[in-house]
């Protein structure tokens, strides 16, 4: 199957061997963190299968997926727009995420597997050569896998139950957006997440409690600075959220 949209690197897509409805998300990922939908911007069902030449039965799976990992939401009777967060929103994200990755991270390295450890290496070694624009849908994915295989390390069926509901209310992909628009920030951010990361898993495989904490905390109070800098959040908000 092969899905063509037009004559720029962001709108010519071409993605083989995958469901129709996952090409078609692909395609309307990379589009937002191009930002060529702007958040709030309503992604007409009908207008999408038009573009693409399909029919709206993928297109719908394809929304679906958005809504699913956090890029859009559903209105009743209204339909599906890129997902609108206010600084509050944002700043109640982040707070969650501290207080929730940390104590995963904490818990993680005491019940930890070899396999786990086995299995978060290979999602950091798929990041290592992402480095382009055009790579940003694929790398929040796997970003996203990371955190989630971290939690799930943890072995309480609860805590990665809040934790997806609190990475959908995330912006990272607003975050990927402004990136987007200042490309020379790019590598450096990527460099650096990809050695947080490490580190996280290098604690976690050593089963040391506290360094895995530590080394989360300090993960995820980066990612608020860069929602300080890159989407103007203030940092006293970021601080009255914490938990």
């Amino acid at each position: 199957m092969l899905i063509m949209i037009s004559e720029t690197n962001l709108d010519f897509e071409q993605v083989q061997r995958k469901p129709l409805k996952e090409e078609i998300f692909e395609i309307l990922h990379k589009r937002i963190i191009a930002g060529k939908y702007a958040p709030g911007d309503w992604l007409r069902q009908e207008e999408i299968s038009s573009q693409l030449g399909v029919s709206q039965t993928p297109v719908r799976e394809a929304l679906d997926l958005l809504v699913s990992t956090g890029l859009a939401e559903r209105e009743p009777f209204r339909g599906v727009r890129v997902m609108q967060l206010s600084a509050d929103e944002i700043a109640e994200s982040y707070g969650m995420r501290l207080f929730l990755e940390c104590s995963a991270a904490a818990t993680a390295a005491t019940r930890i597997t070899d396999e786990d450890v086995k299995k978060l290496i290979r999602i950091i070694d798929q990041t290592k050569n992402l480095m382009t624009l055009n790579d940003m849908s694929t790398q929040r994915h796997l970003n996203r896998e990371f955190h989630l295989a971290v939690v799930d390390a943890s072995g309480n069926s609860l805590l990665t139950k809040l934790y997806g509901i609190v990475i959908n209310s995330f912006p990272d992909w607003m975050l990927y957006e402004y990136m987007f628009r200042h490309p020379e920030l790019l590598e450096e951010s990527l460099v650096q997440e990809y050695h947080e990361h490490m580190a996280i898993v290098e604690a976690l495989a050593d089963h040391d409690k506290a360094r895995s904490a530590k080394v989360t905390l300090i993960h995820i109070q980066n990612l608020g600075k860069e929602l300080v800098s890159y989407l103007g959040i203030p940092a006293e908000l970021l601080k009255a959220k914490r938990i």
